[in-house]
C-alpha cells in the first residue's frame, strides 16, 4: 500500500526505514510521511529473514539501579536507538553469575551483537548461546600486562586503560604529603575493583609510596559509611582514602565528616572513581577519576557496527583512558 501511494518500489519502502541504506532525502520523507498516514511499520521479523539482522543488542549487566550502571545505560540506549538498533537488557545474579535458562532465553531472540559489562559470563559460556553474533566485553587490563587473548571463542573488547587516570591521582596526593592510602574497594568478584587496586599498588610502588591499606567495600554508600568507620575508629586511619567509585567515595565523605568530625581535604582527602553526575554536586564536589562516558558510549557503537560490517573479522578492540578530574576533596 505504502509502495502504490509513494508511486515507488517495495525495496525501496525497506530501504526508507533503513538509515544506512542509501536513498534520496526526498524520496524517504516521501514514503516515511506516507507510512506515517497509513500507520504502517515494518515487518522487523519478516526484514531480519530478509537481512539475516534482527537490529537488537542483548546487554548484560550486574545492576541496573546503581549511578553508573543507570547512567550507562541510558547513554547506550540512546545512541543504539539512534543507529536503528533495539535494546534487549538482562541482569545477572548478584554474584555476577548468569543463569543458563536466562542465556537461553537471550538466544531466541538471536541478536545482532551483546555487550557483556561482567566479566563472570565468560565468552566460552556467553558463545554457546549465541547464533551469530560475536559478544564485546569491557576489560580493565593492567598497564605493562601481556594483553594476548586466550585461545578460545571469539570476542571483541573494549579496553579501559586506568593506570593513567589513578597515576595522576596519586600524584596530586603525593605532592599534598600523602603516604597512607586507603583503598575503599568494591565487591570481591568485581574485576573492575580488582584492577583498580591492582593498578593503584603499581602506581604507588611506582612512585615509591607504600602499598595501600584495603578495606572493603561493595560500591554502595552504606558499606562504604561503615568501612571508613572501621577504619579510624578500629584501625589506624589514613591520609586519603581511594575509593572504587564515587558512591563509596560519598559514604566515605559523610561518615568522615559527620561520624568522625574530620575535614576534607584538610584531614583526610579522598578520590572516587568514573566521575558521575553526582560527583560534581557542591555538597560533594569530589575529586575521581573519570571514565568518559560519551566517548566510552561511541567505541561501543563502533565495535557493534565493525563487527556487523565485517562478520569474519579476528578479535576487534578500542581502547580508552581515564584521567583526573580536580573538585574539592584532595586540595
Amino acid at each position: 500500500m505504502v509502495a502504490e501511494r509513494a508511486n515507488v518500489s517495495r525495496v525501496a519502502v525497506s530501504r526508507a526505514f533503513n538509515p544506512h541504506t542509501s536513498l534520496k532525502p526526498e524520496k524517504r520523507e516521501l514514503i516515511l510521511r506516507i507510512a506515517q498516514e497509513l500507520n504502517y511499520s515494518p515487518d522487523r521479523a519478516a526484514r531480519a529473514l530478509v537481512s539475516g539482522r534482527t537490529h537488537l543488542v542483548g546487554v548484560i549487566v550486574p545492576d541496573v539501579c546503581s549511578n553508573w550502571e543507570s547512567q550507562e545505560i541510558d547513554a547506550l540506549t540512546t545512541a543504539l536507538q539512534a543507529e536503528g538498533f533495539a535494546t534487549l537488557l538482562f541482569k545477572t545474579r548478584t554474584d555476577y553469575s548468569m543463569d543458563e535458562q536466562l542465556l537461553a532465553y537471550m538466544r531466541g531472540f538471536n541478536p545482532d551483537s551483546v555487550i557483556a559489562f561482567v566479566e563472570n559470563v565468560k565468552p566460552k559460556t556467553l558463545t554457546r548461546f549465541l547464533h551469530r553474533a560475536v559478544p564485546i566485553y569491557v576489560d580493565y587490563p593492567l598497564a605493562g600486562a601481556d594483553g594476548a587473548r586466550d585461545s578460545g571463542p571469539l570476542f571483541d573488547r573494549l579496553n579501559i586503560l586506568q593506570y593513567d587516570g589513578i597515576d595522576q591521582a596519586v600524584a596530586l596526593l603525593q605532592g599534598y604529603g600523602v603516604n597512607r592510602v586507603a583503598y575503599l574497594a568494591g565487591i570481591d568478584k568485581s574485576r573492575a575493583s580488582q584492577a583498580r587496586e591492582n593498578t593503584l599498588r603499581k602506581v604507588m610502588a611506582d612512585r615509591g609510596m607504600p602499598p595501600p591499606s584495603v578495606i572493603q567495600g561493595d560500591f554502595g554508600y552504606d558499606a562504604a559509611f561503615r568501612a571508613t568507620l572501621d577504619l579510624f575508629r578500629i584501625g589506624k586511619g589514613a591520609d586519603a582514602i581511594f575509593a572504587a567509585n564515587d558512591v563509596s567515595a560519598f559514604g566515605a565523605m559523610d561518615a568522615l565528616r559527620h561520624e568522625l568530625q574530620l575535614r576534607i581535604p584538610q584531614d583526610v582527602r579522598v578520590v572516587g572513581f568514573d566521575d558521575i553526575a553526582q560527583a560534581h554536586w557542591k555538597s560533594y564536589n569530589l575529586t575521581t577519576v573519570k571514565f568518559d562516558l560519551d566517548e566510552r558510549v561511541r567505541a561501543l557503537v563502533r565495535l557493534i557496527l565493525r563487527r556487523l560490517n565485517n562478520p569474519q573479522a579476528p578479535g576487534l578492540e578500542e581502547t580508552l583512558n581515564t584521567r583526573l578530574i580536580v573538585r574539592g576533596t584532595v586540595g
